[in-house]
């Protein structure tokens, strides 16, 4: 019996194999691994995009951050709208492709203009990876299986910004010990952070063709894309869990965002540390700590499923940030570049536990059809506002509160110190109403 007779009846399809779910998610990984490269590797640029393009933090701040989600400002929701009902894979598959392009092009820009331009259509590729593989994944895996899936997924995250620093630092470092310039046929000259560009731009159209090989999974539930008005009033209706959890993810990727953005900056301009230094130690970071916090988080969330906690997720979001604001506080204040980065790393070993555990709380709490525009919706967040304004808020603090550019450290701990507690207290109002809509899911699993 085909998958729409099955649905006319009540009947759920069986969930795919285990084989075609994990291939999927070692994909989209890979996708994610290849989107994250351009954001990693951008920020060891800062000194050499400012110096030849002659750009203030304010500047740089918009292209590493604004200009990368204008796309998503105005065709996030239509492209989540056709993630709803048509194929994703494909639709993933030419968001790689053009992101690739796009990245490639950077690598031409001449002017502020231009590599604003460019980074703006590099925006396309999460517009159209986001919501269609959170979508895809759930319909992979059932609900008690999503958290380390997700996980994985997040492993493209940190593995792409990790390979980003610890191999773009040192080949960065090699080709501007070795020339400020290099000739090629028809292209003409391309400075150092030019050829970067173009080099991490090319895997994003190899892998769109990879993607086309992964299998559209049945939905779970059938039919046509829900109105923006029926996801409206289910946004209306579930007001105290979506309303937080937007808000508060906002602002925690704000300041994380403008962390990892100024992040290789503040430790050349504080301690003197070469761009290679600071990609191998802010690299190592990345992929040896980061991937063990992101299982463990996914494997408490678990447990306490197991035990029949239905906020478990929730509140590993919640530990996650307790536990790792004191050391991202303190770590750019810290006298010595090696403390700094120590304390760093502690705090960024704990914050990976929430990222498993957020994105199957979104995705758990949310009805199946409507999961890849209210993907949309909360990746409008993160994106638009947190990548968006991470940069530029960081900038401005740094360019305006303390006036000076050698002073970035303190609006790092600055930003973390007044903005982080905000985030924790909105997204703790989201648990008890986010308990109470995983309750009533389960009330009606077990009646149906």
């Amino acid at each position: 019996m085909d998958a729409q007779n099955l649905h006319k009846i009540n009947i759920a399809p069986d969930w795919p194999s285990a084989r075609r779910g994990w291939y999927a998610v070692f994909v989209i990984t890979l996708s994610l691994l290849i989107n994250f490269l351009d954001r990693g590797i951008i920020a060891l640029l800062v000194p050499n995009i400012k110096a030849d393009l002659q750009l203030s933090d304010t500047q740089l701040s918009l292209i590493m951050g604004f200009a990368f989600v204008m796309f998503y400002m105005f065709a996030g929701l239509p492209i989540a709208r056709y993630a709803d009902h048509g194929n994703r894979k494909k639709l993933i598959a030419v968001g790689l492709a053009l992101w690739g392009g796009a990245t490639a092009l950077c690598g031409l820009a001449k002017s502020f203009n231009t590599l604003f331009a460019f980074r703006v259509g590099v925006g396309v590729g999460e517009a159209c990876t986001g919501p269609a593989s959170y979508s895809l994944l759930g319909d992979y895996f059932p609900p008690e299986k999503l958290p380390r899936a997700i996980a994985f997924l997040n492993f493209g995250f940190i593995a792409g910004n990790g390979l980003a620093l610890l191999i773009g630092g040192t080949v960065v470092g090699i080709l501007a010990a070795n020339a400020s310039a290099f000739s090629f046929p028809i292209i003409g000259e391309l400075r150092v952070w030019q050829l970067a560009f173009i080099v991490v731009g090319i895997p994003g159209l190899l892998v769109s063709l990879l993607m086309l090989t992964v299998r559209e999974p049945v939905r779970r539930v059938a039919g046509k894309a829900p109105s923006i008005k029926e996801v409206g009033d289910f946004l209306m209706n579930k007001r105290w869990v979506y309303v937080p959890l937007i808000i508060g993810i906002s602002l925690n990727t704000i300041v994380a965002v403008g962390h990892a953005s100024w992040g290789p900056a503040f430790f050349m301009r504080t301690y003197g540390w070469s761009v290679a230094t600071v990609g191998l130690v802010s690299g190592l970071t990345f992929i040896l700590l980061m991937p063990v916090g992101a299982m463990l988080g996914s494997m408490m969330a678990e447990r306490w499923t197991r035990e029949g906690r239905a906020d478990a997720n929730m509140r590993v979001v919640i530990f996650a940030l307790i536990v790792s604001l004191p050391f991202m506080i303190a770590a750019p204040l810290m006298p010595v570049g090696w403390m700094a980065a120590g304390l760093n790393a502690i705090g960024m070993f704990f914050t990976a536990f929430l990222f498993g555990p957020q994105n199957a709380a979104i995705q758990l709490a949310t009805p199946n059809r409507m999961r890849g525009q209210i993907s949309a919706l909360v990746l409008f967040g993160f994106n638009v506002i947190g990548y968006g304004f991470g940069p530029t808020v960081l900038a401005l603090i740094t360019n305006y509160v303390f006036r000076d550019e050698m002073q970035i450290g303190y609006a790092m701990a600055t930003s973390y110190a007044i903005i982080s507690p905000i985030a924790l207290v909105i997204l703790w109002l989201a648990v008890k109403p986010y308990a109470e809509t995983i309750r009533e899911i389960q009330d009606k699993e077990k009646t149906a």
